[in-house]
């Protein structure tokens, strides 16, 4: 497969890809989590409905050049959030992103997300790798890696210092390998 499914349902959670037609929809969303996302992503501190639609528009270009998938994490029809998959992290490898809405947390759609994720990086062509990063302050983001057996694989310093005012300044690399089945391995 040359990109990952365009949408997908998975239980009660629907990923669909975000697209600038979903602006309005998403920057509500992130206006309501903004308090929630601010410690832990610096650009919620600021994103107005211009970002929101330039992001959109990165958005579709990196669905064009194969770098980036971003989708809306959608529950019972609602906008909940967001995930992507990201090619930075080296040849072979995608990058995990996620966040919710604190409405819709503690649910379990984070961890149907990443899993719907990793189903569909391991079926893209060349990728033998995914990984999730995240402050080391951030348990939350934590927890999502941990239940889905990925392995933790290194804590660094990030050059400059925390970004966020949540955060320590320590990365936190978690690993998942593709095995021999194209599904997700621990390692």
């Amino acid at each position: 497969m040359e990109q990952p499914p365009e949408s997908g349902t998975f239980g009660r959670v629907e990923l669909r890809r975000l697209r600038v037609d979903d602006a309005a929809a998403l920057h509500a969303v992130v206006e309501g989590a903004r308090e929630h996302l601010v410690p832990w992503m610096p650009w919620a501190a600021e994103q107005d409905l211009a970002g929101t639609t330039a992001y959109l528009a990165a958005s579709e270009e990196g669905w064009r050049s194969g770098e980036a998938y971003g989708y809306g994490i959608l529950c019972d029809g609602e906008l909940a959030g967001s995930c992507g998959l990201m090619r930075r992290i080296g040849p072979g490898g995608l990058d995990i992103g996620y966040w919710l809405h604190p409405a819709w947390t503690g649910r379990g759609l984070a961890t149907t997300s990443v899993e719907a994720l990793v189903r569909w990086a391991f079926e893209l062509a060349g990728i033998d790798r995914v990984e999730i990063h995240h402050d080391a302050a951030n348990t939350a983001s934590a927890a999502v890696p941990r239940r889905l057996g990925f392995t933790e694989a290194g804590r660094e310093p990030v050059r400059g210092g925390p970004t966020a005012p949540g955060e320590t300044g320590i990365d936190v690399t978690w690993r998942l390998l593709a095995d021999r089945e194209g599904r997700g391995d621990r390692g």
